[in-house]
């Protein structure tokens, strides 16, 4: 025991047990090299809304990789765009990265608005060890020259730099590091992306065989505006007619069938805001924008289908580790006024045919075609972050709370659910394990920031300890801890509530009151983690964005 425990601790544990995996081979005889990563990021899309995790919406090539993988029931991500992407990319929190809010320069460390030089992405990592880095999709990382995806370490990029963009014309274009238009009739981002992704595939194969790839796929799906093909669109004929409170329950009871939530945590109630479907005034509008969102998801589906299938075509099968994740939960923002997208460039003056933009989300106008810039609000954001509460840029689970699929043929347990907490910094480390290589503490003369997250090798074991102590967010002033069963988190009036998520997952039963020291543990932890990361108080915060506005 003690031979071990001494094992474990040094990490040669660790390090055998890769290589029995990785080397050594399978039950099934297969012989394992370095695999393959490809890393696949949806955008603004809720918890609940794939099918693999009670959902509605037609999603049978991700419905298929879960149940030939595993699904984490607990993963978390950092709540918003920029500050996931970047601790996904690094394995660090948002503020040790340079994204402690998004990609504006607040001033003050922690918050530079791009990857800073004190930390690495794992393209710039798994370069070292000889392997050949693509990326297709958004980056929304740093769009100034330096900032950019060849900057950090990804040798071929096809995306956007920005945040968020028309589908069928989007804004910061770029092929390697040359802006593009996308000029053809019938483009779709969402393709684009897919279709890039599979001919670095193709081209990785063809020149570059004998090393392993990694691949990050970072669709602008399913997030606004709301736009699909029609003829996608119309499979959701009739699927929303039904109204918000009834895709709610159903959802809630296919997560309790599939054992992701348990059946004791209550649904959480429509928040403030909401009415009831029976007294929405819009309700064709309202069930049109839900379908363009379904549509968006669907669409990004068929496309991983493709990716897998090349995967697949090229005999790599065996040999690649796949991931499938959210950055944030689904996004509250009705997007009324529109205007300052198209002073910033995001949005287009013109439709690619000519015709003029109808921006906002105007019941007038339905959505879906390219000149219009709906989003699907603050309703269907409650369903598609069933069964919690909040959502984008919270704390709360809603907000934080993210599907994660991983699959590795003769790895992961086919159709096995992952209750222990993990959280998107964990990514990284799992990259750097699986492919054995050594995350460097010096870079081109900098001292870099010791990776945050750990290996999720344990959990695709399905051992139960849990991989962290704690886990930590802050974005624009909203706050939270995790620590065991324990989390306390607060909206940026700074007021704390505790709860116990084996109990009650959906935050409903504060207990703050009935165990401050609980609260008070819990809150020195936090301000020892926000101090340690460089996090800034709410109010300097707005200060400094006040000033950069």
């Amino acid at each position: 025991m003690k031979k071990i425990a001494f094992l474990r601790k040094s990490g040669i544990y660790s390090l055998c047990w890769i290589y029995f995996f990785l080397v050594a081979g399978q039950a099934d005889g297969q012989t394992r090299v370095r695999p393959n990563i490809v890393i696949i990021l949806a955008d603004d899309m809720g918890y609940s809304d794939i099918g693999c995790y009670g959902g509605e919406i037609k999603t049978p090539n991700l419905d298929n990789m879960a149940a030939n993988g595993i699904r984490f029931s607990q993963f978390y991500n950092a709540a918003r765009c920029c500050p996931t992407r970047a601790s996904l990319l690094t394995g660090l929190y948002p503020h040790e990265t340079g994204f402690g809010f998004m990609d504006g320069n607040m001033g003050f460390p922690g918050y530079e608005g791009y990857l800073n030089d004190h930390c690495l992405t794992i393209a710039e990592v798994l370069k070292l060890g000889g392997y050949e880095t693509m990326m297709s999709g958004k980056w929304h990382l740093g769009h100034k020259i330096s900032h950019q995806p060849h900057d950090r370490g990804f040798d071929r990029f096809y995306g956007t730099l920005l945040g968020a963009c028309s589908y069928f014309d989007p804004a910061s274009l770029m092929k390697d590091s040359t802006p593009i238009k996308a000029g053809s009739p019938g483009y779709y981002y969402t393709d684009a992306i897919s279709d890039t992704a599979v001919q670095f595939i193709k081209g990785h194969m063809v020149g570059n065989a004998e090393d392993p790839f990694f691949l990050y796929v970072a669709y602008t799906a399913p997030h606004w505006p709301l736009h699909a093909p029609e003829e996608i669109i119309q499979k959701y004929n009739g699927f929303y007619s039904k109204g918000w409170e009834s895709i709610r329950s159903e959802r809630y009871k296919r997560m309790i069938e599939m054992g992701l939530i348990d059946s004791s945590w209550q649904l959480s109630p429509s928040e403030n805001g909401i009415v009831s479907w029976e007294n929405e005034e819009h309700k064709h509008w309202r069930e049109r924008c839900m379908q363009v969102y379904a549509a968006q998801v669907d669409a990004m589906d068929q496309g991983i289908g493709r990716i897998v299938a090349a995967i697949e075509n090229a005999g790599q099968q065996e040999n690649t580790l796949i991931f499938f994740l959210s950055d944030n939960g689904g996004c509250s923002n009705d997007m009324k006024d529109t205007g300052w997208l198209v002073k910033n460039g995001l949005l287009p003056e013109k439709a690619p045919d000519g015709r003029p933009m109808r921006p906002n989300s105007d019941p007038s106008i339905m959505p879906g075609d390219a000149d219009t810039y709906a989003a699907y609000g603050l309703p269907w954001a409650n369903a598609s972050n069933t069964p919690f509460r909040k959502y984008k840029t919270f704390a709360h689970e809603g907000g934080i709370a993210t599907p994660l699929i991983a699959h590795w043929h003769g790895v992961t347990k086919k159709s096995a659910i992952i209750q222990q907490p993990a959280h998107i910094i964990d990514i990284m480390a799992t990259c750097l394990d699986v492919a054995g290589v050594e995350y460097p503490q010096i870079y081109k003369g900098k001292q870099l920031k010791p990776l945050e997250g750990k290996s999720l090798i344990p959990l695709f074991r399905m051992e139960e300890h849990p991989i962290h102590d704690a886990l930590y967010w802050e974005h624009i002033g909203k706050r939270a801890v995790r620590q065991g069963k324990w989390k306390l988190v607060s909206t940026n009036d700074g007021v704390w509530e505790l709860y116990d998520l084996e109990k009650d997952r959906t935050e409903l039963h504060d207990l703050s009151n009935d165990l401050p020291e609980k609260v008070q543990e819990l809150e020195e932890s936090y301000q020892n983690w926000a101090k340690k990361c460089g996090v800034q108080p709410y109010e300097v915060f707005i200060r400094a964005r006040n000033r950069t506005q």
